[in-house]
Protein backbone atom coordinates (compact mmCIF):
# COMPACT_ATOMS: atom_id res chain seq x y z
CA UNK A 1 0.00 0.00 0.00
CA UNK A 2 2.65 2.19 0.57
CA UNK A 3 4.43 1.90 -2.47
CA UNK A 4 1.16 2.32 -4.50
CA UNK A 5 0.40 5.21 -2.68
CA UNK A 6 3.70 6.78 -3.18
CA UNK A 7 3.44 5.69 -7.33
CA UNK A 8 0.09 7.69 -6.73
CA UNK A 9 1.35 10.58 -5.76
CA UNK A 10 4.21 10.71 -7.98
CA UNK A 11 1.67 10.15 -10.78
CA UNK A 12 -0.22 13.45 -9.85
CA UNK A 13 2.83 15.81 -9.28
CA UNK A 14 4.50 14.24 -12.72
CA UNK A 15 1.33 14.38 -15.11
CA UNK A 16 2.34 15.60 -17.98
CA UNK A 17 0.33 19.10 -19.14
CA UNK A 18 -1.95 18.97 -21.17
CA UNK A 19 -1.86 20.48 -24.57
CA UNK A 20 -4.72 22.85 -25.68
CA UNK A 21 -7.63 21.24 -26.32
CA UNK A 22 -7.05 18.24 -24.02
CA UNK A 23 -9.46 16.92 -21.84
CA UNK A 24 -8.42 16.73 -17.90
CA UNK A 25 -9.18 13.95 -16.35
CA UNK A 26 -8.09 12.82 -12.62
CA UNK A 27 -5.65 10.25 -12.15
CA UNK A 28 -8.33 7.56 -10.95
CA UNK A 29 -10.03 7.68 -13.99
CA UNK A 30 -6.67 7.11 -15.72
CA UNK A 31 -6.14 4.47 -13.25
CA UNK A 32 -9.57 3.08 -14.63
CA UNK A 33 -8.55 3.45 -17.86
CA UNK A 34 -5.49 1.72 -18.06
CA UNK A 35 -7.30 -1.20 -15.97
CA UNK A 36 -9.85 -1.12 -18.82
CA UNK A 37 -7.29 -1.85 -21.89
CA UNK A 38 -4.66 -4.38 -19.72
CA UNK A 39 -7.71 -6.10 -20.29
CA UNK A 40 -8.76 -5.90 -16.21
CA UNK A 41 -12.20 -5.08 -16.19
CA UNK A 42 -13.34 -6.01 -13.11
CA UNK A 43 -10.71 -4.05 -10.89
CA UNK A 44 -11.96 -0.89 -13.91
CA UNK A 45 -15.67 -0.65 -12.51
CA UNK A 46 -15.13 0.11 -8.57
CA UNK A 47 -13.06 3.20 -9.92
CA UNK A 48 -15.88 3.95 -12.14
CA UNK A 49 -18.59 3.53 -9.68
CA UNK A 50 -16.65 5.64 -7.35
CA UNK A 51 -16.40 8.39 -9.61
CA UNK A 52 -20.15 8.18 -10.07
CA UNK A 53 -20.72 8.58 -6.45
CA UNK A 54 -18.57 11.42 -6.08
CA UNK A 55 -19.65 13.19 -9.05
CA UNK A 56 -23.35 12.05 -10.26
CA UNK A 57 -23.65 15.14 -12.13
CA UNK A 58 -20.38 14.24 -14.21
CA UNK A 59 -20.73 11.92 -17.43
CA UNK A 60 -17.05 10.64 -16.58
CA UNK A 61 -17.38 7.41 -14.37
CA UNK A 62 -20.59 6.53 -16.45
CA UNK A 63 -18.77 6.59 -19.71
CA UNK A 64 -15.87 4.24 -17.94
CA UNK A 65 -18.20 1.92 -16.55
CA UNK A 66 -19.82 2.05 -20.06
CA UNK A 67 -16.33 1.07 -21.99
CA UNK A 68 -15.58 -1.69 -19.38
CA UNK A 69 -18.83 -3.05 -20.34
CA UNK A 70 -18.29 -2.39 -23.99
CA UNK A 71 -14.70 -4.31 -24.35
CA UNK A 72 -16.61 -7.38 -22.24
CA UNK A 73 -19.63 -7.68 -24.77
CA UNK A 74 -17.14 -7.37 -27.76
CA UNK A 75 -14.69 -10.09 -26.44
CA UNK A 76 -18.22 -12.26 -26.16
CA UNK A 77 -18.83 -11.45 -29.93
CA UNK A 78 -15.61 -11.91 -31.09
CA UNK A 79 -15.32 -15.13 -33.99
CA UNK A 80 -13.33 -15.58 -36.70
CA UNK A 81 -14.84 -15.26 -40.28
CA UNK A 82 -13.42 -14.90 -43.79
CA UNK A 83 -9.91 -15.35 -41.93
CA UNK A 84 -9.98 -12.06 -39.62
CA UNK A 85 -10.86 -11.95 -35.89
CA UNK A 86 -13.78 -9.25 -34.64
CA UNK A 87 -17.34 -9.11 -33.46
CA UNK A 88 -18.81 -10.83 -35.72
CA UNK A 89 -21.55 -12.76 -33.32
CA UNK A 90 -24.35 -10.47 -34.32
CA UNK A 91 -27.37 -10.02 -32.14
CA UNK A 92 -29.33 -8.76 -29.50
CA UNK A 93 -27.94 -9.20 -26.15
CA UNK A 94 -29.23 -9.18 -22.54
CA UNK A 95 -26.00 -6.85 -21.62
CA UNK A 96 -26.96 -4.38 -24.01
CA UNK A 97 -29.82 -3.14 -22.06
CA UNK A 98 -27.61 -1.72 -18.81
CA UNK A 99 -24.77 -0.76 -22.00
CA UNK A 100 -27.51 1.37 -23.26
CA UNK A 101 -28.87 2.66 -19.84
CA UNK A 102 -25.49 3.80 -19.23
CA UNK A 103 -24.89 5.68 -22.55
CA UNK A 104 -28.28 7.13 -22.36
CA UNK A 105 -26.47 8.63 -18.85
CA UNK A 106 -23.51 9.90 -20.52
CA UNK A 107 -25.39 11.84 -22.87
CA UNK A 108 -28.36 13.25 -20.36
CA UNK A 109 -25.34 14.55 -17.92
CA UNK A 110 -23.14 16.26 -20.85
CA UNK A 111 -26.63 17.63 -21.98
CA UNK A 112 -27.68 19.00 -18.31
CA UNK A 113 -23.87 20.33 -17.82
CA UNK A 114 -24.23 22.17 -21.86
CA UNK A 115 -27.44 24.08 -20.47
CA UNK A 116 -25.04 25.82 -17.65
CA UNK A 117 -22.27 26.55 -19.83
CA UNK A 118 -21.35 25.27 -24.02
CA UNK A 119 -18.15 23.88 -23.47
CA UNK A 120 -16.00 21.56 -26.36
CA UNK A 121 -15.52 18.99 -23.10
CA UNK A 122 -19.18 18.42 -22.71
CA UNK A 123 -19.88 18.15 -26.23
CA UNK A 124 -17.45 15.51 -26.15
CA UNK A 125 -18.88 13.56 -23.76
CA UNK A 126 -22.20 14.06 -25.50
CA UNK A 127 -20.72 12.47 -28.62
CA UNK A 128 -19.02 9.97 -27.15
CA UNK A 129 -22.28 8.83 -25.42
CA UNK A 130 -23.75 8.62 -29.31
CA UNK A 131 -20.68 6.92 -30.06
CA UNK A 132 -21.31 4.16 -27.49
CA UNK A 133 -25.01 3.64 -28.50
CA UNK A 134 -23.89 3.40 -32.39
CA UNK A 135 -21.25 0.45 -31.64
CA UNK A 136 -23.75 -1.71 -29.53
CA UNK A 137 -26.91 -0.77 -32.30
CA UNK A 138 -24.42 -2.21 -35.10
CA UNK A 139 -24.11 -5.55 -32.67
CA UNK A 140 -27.44 -5.46 -33.14
CA UNK A 141 -27.13 -5.11 -36.80
CA UNK A 142 -29.85 -1.96 -36.24
CA UNK A 143 -28.78 0.16 -39.03
CA UNK A 144 -31.09 2.83 -38.45
CA UNK A 145 -30.41 3.52 -34.70
CA UNK A 146 -26.46 3.30 -35.96
CA UNK A 147 -27.33 5.77 -38.70
CA UNK A 148 -29.01 8.31 -36.13
CA UNK A 149 -26.67 7.96 -32.91
CA UNK A 150 -23.49 8.28 -35.64
CA UNK A 151 -25.18 11.24 -36.95
CA UNK A 152 -26.00 12.51 -33.23
CA UNK A 153 -22.12 11.79 -32.04
CA UNK A 154 -21.07 13.61 -35.56
CA UNK A 155 -23.14 17.06 -34.68
CA UNK A 156 -21.34 16.84 -31.01
CA UNK A 157 -18.31 16.43 -32.32
CA UNK A 158 -18.57 19.20 -34.52
CA UNK A 159 -19.54 21.72 -31.92
CA UNK A 160 -17.26 21.06 -29.96
CA UNK A 161 -14.51 21.72 -32.90
CA UNK A 162 -16.45 24.90 -32.99
CA UNK A 163 -15.66 25.94 -30.16
CA UNK A 164 -11.98 24.86 -29.55
CA UNK A 165 -10.48 23.52 -32.73
CA UNK A 166 -7.74 21.54 -30.85
CA UNK A 167 -9.42 19.09 -29.29
CA UNK A 168 -8.35 15.97 -30.34
CA UNK A 169 -11.20 13.70 -29.13
CA UNK A 170 -13.45 15.51 -30.68
CA UNK A 171 -11.35 14.92 -34.11
CA UNK A 172 -11.14 11.37 -34.00
CA UNK A 173 -14.97 11.17 -32.97
CA UNK A 174 -15.29 12.92 -36.82
CA UNK A 175 -12.57 10.57 -38.34
CA UNK A 176 -14.32 7.68 -37.15
CA UNK A 177 -17.79 9.48 -38.89
CA UNK A 178 -15.83 9.93 -41.91
CA UNK A 179 -14.23 6.72 -42.08
CA UNK A 180 -17.56 4.58 -42.04
CA UNK A 181 -19.69 6.70 -44.01
CA UNK A 182 -17.44 6.37 -46.77
CA UNK A 183 -17.08 2.74 -46.63
CA UNK A 184 -20.68 1.62 -46.26
CA UNK A 185 -22.30 -1.03 -48.41
CA UNK A 186 -24.58 -0.02 -51.33
CA UNK A 187 -27.66 -1.43 -49.28
CA UNK A 188 -26.44 1.44 -45.91
CA UNK A 189 -26.16 4.05 -48.70
CA UNK A 190 -29.58 4.24 -49.92
CA UNK A 191 -30.42 4.43 -46.51
CA UNK A 192 -28.39 6.93 -46.01
CA UNK A 193 -29.56 8.90 -49.26
CA UNK A 194 -33.07 8.18 -47.83
CA UNK A 195 -32.52 9.25 -44.27
CA UNK A 196 -30.26 12.49 -45.22
CA UNK A 197 -27.07 11.04 -43.50
CA UNK A 198 -24.16 13.75 -43.85
CA UNK A 199 -21.65 12.18 -46.22
CA UNK A 200 -18.09 11.62 -45.21
CA UNK A 201 -14.44 11.48 -46.58
CA UNK A 202 -12.55 7.81 -45.97
CA UNK A 203 -8.82 9.45 -46.20
CA UNK A 204 -9.89 12.70 -44.26
CA UNK A 205 -10.85 10.47 -41.71
CA UNK A 206 -7.67 7.92 -41.40
CA UNK A 207 -6.00 11.34 -40.91
CA UNK A 208 -8.57 12.84 -38.28
CA UNK A 209 -8.14 9.29 -36.60
CA UNK A 210 -4.44 9.43 -36.42
CA UNK A 211 -4.59 12.79 -34.75
CA UNK A 212 -7.19 11.13 -32.01
CA UNK A 213 -5.32 8.25 -31.10
CA UNK A 214 -1.79 10.55 -31.00
CA UNK A 215 -3.47 13.16 -28.92
CA UNK A 216 -6.62 12.50 -27.65
CA UNK A 217 -7.55 11.48 -23.77
CA UNK A 218 -10.77 9.87 -23.64
CA UNK A 219 -10.87 7.43 -26.76
CA UNK A 220 -7.28 7.45 -27.70
CA UNK A 221 -6.80 3.48 -27.47
CA UNK A 222 -10.38 2.93 -29.02
CA UNK A 223 -9.24 5.41 -32.03
CA UNK A 224 -6.18 3.49 -32.62
CA UNK A 225 -7.77 0.09 -32.35
CA UNK A 226 -10.80 0.78 -34.33
CA UNK A 227 -8.23 2.24 -37.36
CA UNK A 228 -5.97 -0.71 -37.33
CA UNK A 229 -9.17 -3.67 -37.77
CA UNK A 230 -10.64 -1.31 -40.66
CA UNK A 231 -7.46 -0.96 -42.31
CA UNK A 232 -7.36 -4.30 -42.45
CA UNK A 233 -11.45 -5.26 -42.34
CA UNK A 234 -11.98 -2.61 -45.66
CA UNK A 235 -9.08 -1.46 -46.91
CA UNK A 236 -6.74 -5.04 -47.16
CA UNK A 237 -3.69 -2.85 -46.08
CA UNK A 238 -2.17 -4.83 -43.43
CA UNK A 239 1.09 -3.78 -42.77
CA UNK A 240 -0.46 -0.17 -42.36
CA UNK A 241 -2.58 -1.64 -39.64
CA UNK A 242 -0.09 -3.29 -37.87
CA UNK A 243 2.35 -0.52 -37.65
CA UNK A 244 -1.28 1.38 -35.80
CA UNK A 245 -1.59 -1.88 -33.68
CA UNK A 246 1.56 -2.94 -32.78
CA UNK A 247 1.94 -0.07 -30.11
CA UNK A 248 -1.00 -1.47 -28.53
CA UNK A 249 0.07 -4.74 -28.18
CA UNK A 250 3.26 -3.49 -27.01
CA UNK A 251 1.90 -1.37 -23.96
CA UNK A 252 -0.91 -3.38 -22.81
CA UNK A 253 0.54 -7.69 -23.57
CA UNK A 254 -1.83 -8.78 -21.37
CA UNK A 255 -4.77 -7.52 -23.36
CA UNK A 256 -5.61 -10.72 -25.39
CA UNK A 257 -7.79 -8.65 -27.95
CA UNK A 258 -4.96 -6.24 -28.84
CA UNK A 259 -2.47 -9.59 -29.21
CA UNK A 260 -5.36 -11.46 -31.07
CA UNK A 261 -5.26 -8.36 -33.33
CA UNK A 262 -1.46 -8.03 -33.97
CA UNK A 263 -1.05 -12.12 -34.58
CA UNK A 264 -3.97 -11.60 -37.20
CA UNK A 265 -2.28 -9.05 -39.22
CA UNK A 266 0.91 -10.61 -38.42
CA UNK A 267 -0.78 -13.66 -40.46
CA UNK A 268 -2.47 -12.08 -43.38
CA UNK A 269 1.38 -10.71 -43.94
CA UNK A 270 2.30 -14.41 -44.12
CA UNK A 271 4.69 -14.00 -40.67
CA UNK A 272 3.43 -17.30 -39.86
CA UNK A 273 6.09 -17.62 -36.44
CA UNK A 274 5.25 -14.07 -35.70
CA UNK A 275 1.60 -14.54 -35.60
CA UNK A 276 2.09 -17.53 -33.50
CA UNK A 277 4.11 -15.89 -31.00
CA UNK A 278 1.02 -13.22 -30.50
CA UNK A 279 -1.42 -16.55 -30.63
CA UNK A 280 0.59 -17.93 -27.64
CA UNK A 281 0.92 -15.02 -25.98
CA UNK A 282 -2.89 -14.70 -25.82
CA UNK A 283 -3.39 -17.62 -24.32
CA UNK A 284 -1.38 -16.89 -21.96
CA UNK A 285 -2.85 -13.78 -20.83
CA UNK A 286 -4.61 -14.39 -18.14
CA UNK A 287 -8.54 -12.52 -18.57
CA UNK A 288 -10.42 -11.76 -15.28
CA UNK A 289 -13.70 -12.25 -16.98
CA UNK A 290 -14.24 -15.75 -16.87
CA UNK A 291 -16.31 -16.05 -20.57
CA UNK A 292 -13.97 -13.33 -21.94
CA UNK A 293 -11.12 -15.71 -21.09
CA UNK A 294 -13.08 -18.88 -22.98
CA UNK A 295 -13.78 -17.23 -25.96
CA UNK A 296 -10.02 -16.13 -26.42
CA UNK A 297 -8.63 -19.49 -25.55
CA UNK A 298 -11.13 -20.40 -28.04
CA UNK A 299 -10.08 -17.53 -30.66
CA UNK A 300 -6.24 -18.46 -30.16
CA UNK A 301 -6.46 -22.20 -30.71
CA UNK A 302 -8.26 -21.61 -34.06
CA UNK A 303 -6.18 -19.34 -35.08
CA UNK A 304 -2.93 -21.37 -34.32
CA UNK A 305 -4.65 -24.61 -35.95
CA UNK A 306 -5.40 -22.79 -38.86
CA UNK A 307 -1.20 -21.86 -39.59
CA UNK A 308 0.84 -24.09 -41.60
CA UNK A 309 3.50 -25.78 -39.59
CA UNK A 310 6.77 -24.75 -39.48
CA UNK A 311 9.36 -25.21 -42.21
CA UNK A 312 12.06 -27.57 -41.46
CA UNK A 313 15.59 -26.80 -41.31
CA UNK A 314 18.25 -29.43 -42.34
Amino acid sequence: MVIFAIAFAWAVVFEPAARAGEITVPPEARQAMDYIYTGNLGAAEPIAHALEEEQPDHPLGFLLEAEAQWWRIYCAACQIKWGMVDDWGHGKKPSHDAYLALADQVVHLAKAQLEKSDTAEMHVYAGLGWALKARVYDERDDHRNVARSGVAARAEFLRALQIDPDTPDATAGVGLYNYYVDTLSPVVKVLRFFMGIPGGNKQEGIRQMQQGMEHGVLFNVDTRYYLAKNLRTFDLRYQQALDVAQPLAEKYPRNATFLLLAGNLHMELEHSEKAADYFHSALGASSKDAACADRIRDLATEFLASLPPPSKTF
